[in-house]
């Protein structure tokens, strides 16, 4: 049994929304003990946090290992390249403090083998859950690496072919989306009636169901089909929030992918018709967040990593983002350690500093309640006591 004694952290517990100077005793990646007079014992490894803020590790409920980043958005290449540049997304989401990740589209079932690896400690890398091929329609968004599907009986067996191949949710493409020439983000694709036996056979095996949906009309659709999380959700009105309050339905926004396509535009090479696609949308997606979290929806986070300029290491960004949009401090820090907990299904586990979660922190050198920006300097990040520390 190889215990650890972290000491010397100002720790934030999410829950109760306090911050208290303490420290943290483990054991073989669980936490054993929290308190402010924590006694360590003889002989234990010490971990000094230098008076950094400690967080419970951070999620992104919503990334791309398989995507490059660049200014078009590409997945393709040989799988031995896709699958090194997963990896290297990996290192980067922890230098960016991210402990634990949903990936929500991959290549050629790459994601579940990196999943498979970084559950079982064996490559520097979040935690992780993965979806595989996503479903669309044919010449849907995302048909470059999904599973495209035209009918109630395929959609239905495309969502048991990857709880064949081991996925933890199932992804489904309600919409058109930004990065897809010759549609938009308004379009419906796959149809209420084609979503939920895809659905009905994710739930049946125990796995959750997520969905890119932008427009109103393919949300409700996934919505009434029983979907458990709205991916993006631009256009979202008080029918929305109503019915995903009263099933329990998370907004993950992704209100990264947006600002950099705007930021960055067609001075770095993003195609004219995607920027355009953005500026038409970003003021009423950033409404409709602002919106959902007035309306008490719950809203966990995810950033659409991979996509133009959408950096791994950026994660954390989405959090000011959100400040940015209306969400108070408290309730942004949730979205990325309990409430994203939630959406994954993993909260008995993760998202909380306590006695028998696991032992997962980001440490931030300053304290997001006074500055959210300070989410930006991750000084150490901790994965089940595996420690990686940031210069």
């Amino acid at each position: 049994m190889a215990q650890t004694f972290y000491t010397n952290g100002n720790i934030i517990d999410v829950v109760n929304e306090k911050i208290f100077s303490g420290s943290i005793l483990t054991e073989d990646g669980r936490i054993l003990e929290v308190g402010e007079d924590l006694v360590c014992p003889p002989g234990t490894k010490v971990v000094d946090f230098k008076g950094g803020y400690v967080s419970p590790g951070l999620f992104n409920c919503h990334t791309h290992i398989c995507l490059d980043c660049g200014a078009t958005s590409t997945i393709g290449g040989r799988d031995a390249a896709v699958t090194i540049m997963a990896l290297e997304n990996c290192r980067r989401l922890i230098e960016g403090g991210v402990t634990f990740i949903r990936d929500v589209g991959g290549k050629d079932y790459i994601d579940l083998d990196v999943r498979d690896a970084a559950n079982a400690g064996k490559i520097d890398a979040p935690q992780m859950q993965a979806a595989g091929k996503l479903l669309c329609m044919t010449g849907g968004h995302g048909w470059q690496s999904g599973r495209e599907c035209d009918s109630p009986d395929e959609c239905r067996k495309a969502a048991r072919e990857q709880i064949r191949e081991g996925v933890d949710l199932v992804k489904i493409m309600a919409t058109g989306g930004v990065m897809s020439g010759g549609d938009q983000p308004g379009a419906t694709q796959l149809t209420e009636e084609e979503m939920r036996p895809a659905i009905q056979a994710a739930h049946n095996a125990g796995l959750k169901t997520a969905t890119h949906a932008q427009g109103m009309e393919g949300i409700k659709n996934a919505l009434r089909a029983g979907i458990d999380s709205v991916e993006h959700g631009f256009f979202l009105d008080d029918w929305c929030f109503d019915f995903m309050k009263q099933h329990g339905v998370f907004l993950d926004p992704t209100l990264s992918a947006m600002y950099w396509i705007k930021v960055k535009g067609t001075a770095a090479g993003i195609p004219d018709w995607a920027v355009k696609k953005v500026e038409n949308t970003i003021d009423a997606h950033t409404a409709s967040v602002a919106a959902a979290y007035k309306a008490g929806v719950k809203i966990a986070l995810g950033t659409d990593a991979g996509t133009p300029f959408n950096n791994f290491e950026k994660t954390a960004y989405e959090m000011v983002l959100m400040e940015g949009a209306g969400m108070d401090a408290w309730t942004v820090l949730r979205s990325g350690t309990i409430t994203a907990a939630q959406l994954c299904g993993v909260e008995k586990t993760h998202g909380t500093i306590e006695p028998g979660k696991t032992a997962s922190f980001t440490v931030y050198g300053g304290n997001p309640l006074e500055n959210i920006q300070a989410v930006m300097d991750c000084r150490m990040t901790v994965i089940k006591d595996k420690i990686y520390t940031h210069d």
